[in-house]
């Protein structure tokens, strides 16, 4: 039995945040943050995993986007996982904290053959600082914004002994981002986001594993996307790859 370790992942990534009706934040190294887009792999590892990523751009410009995450993900058991994720992100006036917590449950389907089945819970807290734009005399920007909008979602999770295959939703609930009520009324609503996934390990040496895996990502009224990635895993402590993110290929009602 192998003994319990601490693993630390620090993934610089590359971000994008997706404008358009101010959808969350999107990964594009998602193999590093699975659990923050589907809650079935909390704590499917042997031990304690902790990953962190921080992405900003135009470096020095006030108001320019930044991004930073935090996930913590731990086995309770035999059948049992948790986790925990932070993602704050902020771009001029606006500033949102996610936050929140999943569950899974292990099904044994045959002797290598798992169903992990995962709860996702927890809510944005968003402000957006409409006094920091200086126009005190319209009424429309003369007071802030503070919203907390509470949301689920669900997943699952199958591994093999050489494959896995995922697919999840969040963003269940649709619920108003942002809303004013002094005469004028702006908004926006979260849609529900759904993922699904594929990969398989090959094995090229002893030492020697490579794994191609694929994701699409699909909201209503947003570009669908797909992100194709092939790591090499070197003596089960190194990973290297190219991935390729394709966007706008289609728009779903």
């Amino acid at each position: 039995m192998k003994s319990n370790k601490l693993y630390f992942f620090i993934t610089i990534s590359i971000w994008c945040i997706q404008s358009h009706a101010q959808q969350d934040v999107t990964f594009t190294l998602y193999n590093y943050n699975m659990n923050i887009i589907n809650p079935a792999y909390a704590g499917t590892g042997e031990n304690l995993e902790l990953t962190s990523n921080f992405w900003r751009q135009w470096a020095g410009l006030d108001g320019a986007p930044r991004t930073w995450s935090f996930s913590a993900s731990a086995p309770m058991g035999d059948k049992v996982g948790q986790a925990l994720s932070v993602i704050n992100s902020s771009v001029f006036v606006l500033n949102e904290t996610d936050i929140f917590a999943d569950f899974s449950y292990r099904l044994q389907l045959r002797e290598k053959l798992d169903l992990f089945l995962g709860l996702k819970a927890g809510g944005a807290a968003g402000n957006i600082d409409l006094a920091e734009i200086g126009l005190d005399n319209d009424p429309i920007f003369s007071e802030n914004v503070s919203v907390f909008n509470p949301n689920v979602g669900v997943g699952a999770y199958l591994r093999g002994e050489r494959y896995f295959i995922n697919i999840s939703a969040l963003a269940l609930l649709k619920t108003g981002r942002y809303e004013k009520e002094s005469g004028i009324v702006t908004q926006a609503a979260d849609k529900m986001q759904f993922f699904m996934g594929t990969g398989y390990h090959l094995s090229l040496t002893r030492d020697l594993t490579f794994t191609p895996y694929f994701l699409t990502r699909m909201i209503s009224e947003v570009p669908f996307s797909m992100d194709t990635s092939g790591t090499f895993d070197l003596y089960d402590v190194l990973e290297l790859g190219p991935q390729l993110q394709v966007k706008g290929i289609h728009k779903y009602p």
